[in-house]
């Protein structure tokens, strides 16, 4: 039972979804709409905890006006390695890092996972996932999701105003 529990801990660490954004004010938390959906897409990002066998990857998240910024530490990663993708609002990271100990030889050291591994982030509808950036530089693969239009802040031209005189 309790092998089940954290094999069910540890795929919910795998397969995010995004409650509310920490490191804001509390209005931050009220948020609904586009605005809310970034939000819990960081907090998504800031509350995942590791899972037991260390697989997981670690990321950082922050935003502005423009985007919605992400990154992944993926030291000693082939960029041939790294898969990422984007389906139905889902953005799916998976990196492969093969054992670098030869076959046939015994370890003495293991402490760098190898393997394969996964990280899921349910993206929101106010992000522009067809604009999507990115890069890999020095074992950190860093992503740009540009806000989509409907998403961005506007002013809106207020038209009209003959001035009319009131009579009692």
């Amino acid at each position: 039972m309790k092998g089940r529990d954290l094999a069910g801990r540890i795929e919910r660490a795998r397969e995010c979804d995004i409650h509310a954004s920490e490191g804001r004010s509390k209005e931050m938390l009220a948020r609904s709409g586009a605005l809310g959906d970034l939000d819990r897409l960081l907090h998504q990002l800031t509350h995942t905890a590791a899972p037991a066998d260390g697989a997981f990857i670690p990321a950082d998240a922050w935003r502005d006006d423009q985007a919605l910024y992400l990154q992944f530490d993926l030291p000693g990663m082939d960029p041939a390695g790294i898969d990422l993708t984007v389906e139905r609002g889902t953005l799916t990271l998976t990196a492969q890092r093969p054992s670098p100990v030869p076959e046939g030889a015994q370890p003495v050291l293991a402490e760098r996972p190898t393997g394969r591994f996964t990280r899921r982030l349910t993206l929101s509808d106010a992000l522009d996932t067809d604009a999507l950036d990115a890069r890999y530089d020095n074992g950190v693969l860093t992503l740009r999701v540009p806000l989509a239009a409907h998403a961005k802040p506007r002013k809106i031209a207020i038209t009209g105003g003959e001035r009319k005189q009131l009579t009692a």
